[in-house]
């Protein structure tokens, strides 16, 4: 009796050996509690979809793929939980968070490991060791901003009486979009007014006051959702007369902005990622389309709600990851997952949240989407640019 429970054990032991054999594993961190936890949590949950959805499909050329999250609800965390993830696998997804995706980006590469960035924009400061170990499917705050910018010059604006504000966080994120707004600007020949603001204690009361003082007109925000809701409100309320005012991916565009702000924030634009369950799909290619649809079916079924934009995120990034890139590679080392990213070139539409694929030395993606929204109603918004993917007309 006692022989044939040591079989079994053994046994138990082995067949444990042989999953772990036939899985390819990918490290995963994301802030899935903490001030960022709703959004982290959501891109978390497109990058699981995605992995399921590859795994119906046959993994990683037979490898079933699994995901072993180490989350964090801040910087301070990401480098022990890269650590870890580095002693167990070559390539590390995340992280919603840009003042995350910068710490994970260079322990990653200190640590000879990948870092595939599903959604945050902020930019890369500083010289990582291995600048070809990072890799962004999601646009970048530069893009971002810029496009804000470009969108309202050509579509809204009908004077050239214009007087451009930028208001930003100071921080990873809010120096990205900032930055790209402000050099959009200049490149149309103005020299915008820069509001660049610490948390937590900014007075917005204050700054919205400023911002009339000084005679701007057209104002580009990069905040998070607390601040980005008190600087529309006291805008508002102390009646700054805005021809236009447009903000950006971790305020204006969610959900919680116009619950929170009502008819506050109708008018308002949005330069930002699409939501999956608004994404229109008539301009992706048939296995994109495919891919989306699972996963919109497989979010209701499993979150209970519609695909927000984190999700889309998660789920597009990580399934370029699994569908496109470590099919393609020699082999599992970092280097071999580097070169297949490099070697990838994907049209326009080919990925379920309408972006292509094409990395430069940066690791950036120049074929990600963004897109424009407005809040057209208390609580109501739509994608309104480019026409392709709008699902309300423009008006102005």
């Amino acid at each position: 009796m006692r022989l044939a429970t040591v079989i079994v054990a053994l046994a138990l032991v082995c067949a444990g050996c042989a999953r772990s054999a036939d899985s390819f594993v990918v490290g995963a961190v994301y802030p899935t509690t903490g001030p960022q936890g709703g959004g982290g949590s959501q891109e978390y949950h497109g990058a699981l979809i995605a992995a399921d959805y590859a795994n119906e499909h046959g993994g990683v050329n037979g490898k079933h793929i699994a995901i072993d999250l180490h989350a964090s609800p801040s910087a301070e965390g990401v480098p022990t939980a890269v650590r870890v993830l580095a002693k167990r696998t070559n390539v590390v997804i995340g992280s919603y968070g840009s003042t995350l995706s910068v710490v994970a980006a260079h322990i990653a590469a200190q640590h000879n490991v990948v870092f595939w960035e599903t959604g945050a924009v902020g930019d890369m400061p500083g010289k990582l060791p291995r600048s070809d170990r990072f890799f962004r499917v999601a646009p970048t705050g530069e893009e971002l901003g810029a496009a804000a910018v470009d969108f309202v010059q050509q579509h809204v604006l009908k004077t050239a009486d214009v007087r451009y504000g930028v208001a930003y966080v100071d921080d990873v994120y809010g120096q990205a979009v900032g930055g790209g707004a402000i050099h959009e600007i200049e490149g149309h020949g103005a020299e915008p007014v820069r509001y660049n603001y610490s948390l937590p204690n900014t007075d917005f009361n204050a700054l919205a006051r400023r911002i009339a003082a000084d005679k701007v007109n057209v104002l580009v925000v990069a905040a998070y959702i607390d601040d980005g809701v008190a600087l529309r409100r006291a805008l508002v309320r102390q009646h700054v007369p805005l021809l236009a005012n447009i903000g950006t991916s971790s305020s204006y565009c969610m959900p919680a902005f116009g619950a929170r702000l009502g008819k506050e924030a109708v008018g308002v634009y949005a330069s930002d990622k699409p939501d999956g369950d608004i994404l229109r799909t008539g301009s992706l290619k048939r296995d994109a389309v495919k891919a989306l649809e699972w996963a919109r079916t497989q979010y209701r079924k499993r979150y209970g709600g519609d695909m927000p934009a984190p999700a889309l995120a998660g789920f597009a990034g990580a399934w370029a990851l699994f569908h496109d890139v470590l099919p393609k590679s020699s082999g599992r080392s970092a280097a071999a997952i580097a070169a297949a990213a490099h070697s990838v070139s994907l049209a326009p539409g080919s990925l379920p949240n309408g972006s292509g694929l094409s990395f430069g030395a940066d690791g950036d993606n120049a074929r990600a989407l963004t897109v424009i929204w407005k809040w057209i109603a208390p609580g109501k918004r739509a994608v309104v640019w480019p026409p392709a993917f709008a699902t309300a007309k423009l008006t102005t």
